[in-house]
């Protein structure tokens, strides 16, 4: 079997370290083509505002429906998947994250939300088109300006920096309720997660890299997620595994050893009994409903 890395999709414009389009109902898929739609990653962040309309899809396997008026900030590495659009009218930018302030990545990267979608209401919608409009006029002006590439760059850090204000506040809604120390140990734990889970399988790990008792973490992970630390590292572990099954054609066994099990049995039964099915079965079923969705894509 070859294999396949799940793709990965890099900037074209990399003077600018921006590219910007709006998208309107009639033109959507010429104007996005492959840079929404397929399964990808990106290796920097994608901006998506949903003026009218609506669009939905899955990213990192979690289904995602955006109506409008909405804004999804998907971060670097996530692998999304948008399948189906109507009447879809906005605006999309992809843009390098070294040109974004690094502490308004931080509260985003950091946040207790895998996915940061934010709802708008019509000042926010208004704001936000008026700042894609700025932007994507600096992008295209053709005439050479002496500081193009710092307007450019304020621009988006002001667009960003927008994104984490609202983000952040409707966050901060839904956990009010519980200390900030307690949020701070989730957010770095969930942080650690993602970057070590090939390597690191047990809160034990997570709880000596942390400085605090494994009882701690777990208590706190519980209180604030619902989850228990062991459930939520398995799931990181679960969800990569998914990616490489669905959009790689790498053996199963490749699979787990390249998720750190040095017994690809044991990731078979480990598989199997959170997800229901086995890696073989997983990979068939959603290669066929893969296939049927390209099946109907061609005769639309």
């Amino acid at each position: 079997m070859t294999n396949q890395e799940i793709e990965i999709r890099h900037l074209q414009h990399r003077m600018t370290g921006i590219e910007i389009g709006q998208i309107s109902e009639e033109a959507y898929f010429d104007a996005m083509s492959d840079r929404v739609r397929g399964p990808h990653r990106h290796d920097h962040y994608f901006c998506f505002l949903l003026e009218g309309g609506s669009m939905g899809g899955s990213i990192d396997f979690q289904d995602v429906d955006i109506n409008q008026p909405a804004l999804l900030l998907s971060c670097p590495g996530q692998v999304h998947d948008f399948r189906h659009a109507e009447k879809v009218t906005g605006w999309a930018a992809a843009f390098d994250a070294k040109y974004i302030d690094q502490s308004a990545r931080v509260v985003i990267e950091n946040s207790l939300a895998n996915i940061a979608i934010i709802l708008l209401n019509d000042a926010d919608k208004e704001w936000f088109v008026r700042i894609f409009q700025l932007l994507s006029a600096a992008v295209n002006e053709e005439k050479p300006a002496q500081f193009r590439q710092q307007l450019i760059q304020s621009l988006l850090n002001s667009l960003f920096y927008s994104v984490v204000n609202i983000f952040q506040y409707q966050e901060n809604e839904r956990i009010q309720a519980v200390s900030s120390r307690s949020v701070d140990i989730v957010k770095n734990f969930n942080l650690l997660v993602k970057a070590n889970f090939h390597s690191l399988k047990k809160p034990a790990d997570y709880a000596a890299q942390m400085n605090i008792t494994v009882s701690y973490l777990n208590d706190t992970v519980k209180s604030i997620t619902g989850f228990s630390s062991t459930w939520l590292i398995k799931q990181e572990v679960l969800r990569e595994a998914q990616r490489l099954l669905f959009y790689t054609t790498k053996s199963v066994k490749e699979i787990a050893f390249q998720l750190g099990f040095e017994d690809h049995k044991y990731f078979i039964r480990l598989f199997s009994k959170t997800i229901g099915t086995s890696p073989a079965s997983f990979r068939k079923t959603r290669g066929a409903g893969k296939q049927k969705h390209a099946s109907a894509a061609l005769k639309a």
